[in-house]
């Protein structure tokens, strides 16, 4: 049973990497049902590169988001603190 819900969330995630109009992604469910897992799965197998940031475990992410939130100085801002090119995520 679990395995099929998680299955049909995968393929709602592919739908969503493959539509052309597709705007940012949230997925929101209770705790510890597997959102973590899932993600970095989808992540895995669908993308060559993946930055996981976890604003509980690090707090100071918040200071990626603060100021201008222009997408381009967002990952600006992600790419200066991950240490990694844009051109990876």
């Amino acid at each position: 049973m679990i395995l099929m819900i998680k299955r049909n969330l995968y393929k709602k995630l592919l739908q969503w990497k493959n539509s052309k109009n597709r705007k940012p992604l949230i997925l929101r469910g209770a705790r510890q049902v597997g959102k973590t897992f899932l993600l970095k799965l989808f992540g895995k197998q669908e993308y060559s590169s993946v930055i996981y940031l976890n604003f509980e475990e690090d707090p100071k992410l918040i200071n990626l988001f603060t100021g201008n939130l222009n997408p381009t100085t967002i990952l600006e801002n992600i790419s200066i603190y991950t240490n990694k090119s844009k051109r990876s995520f």
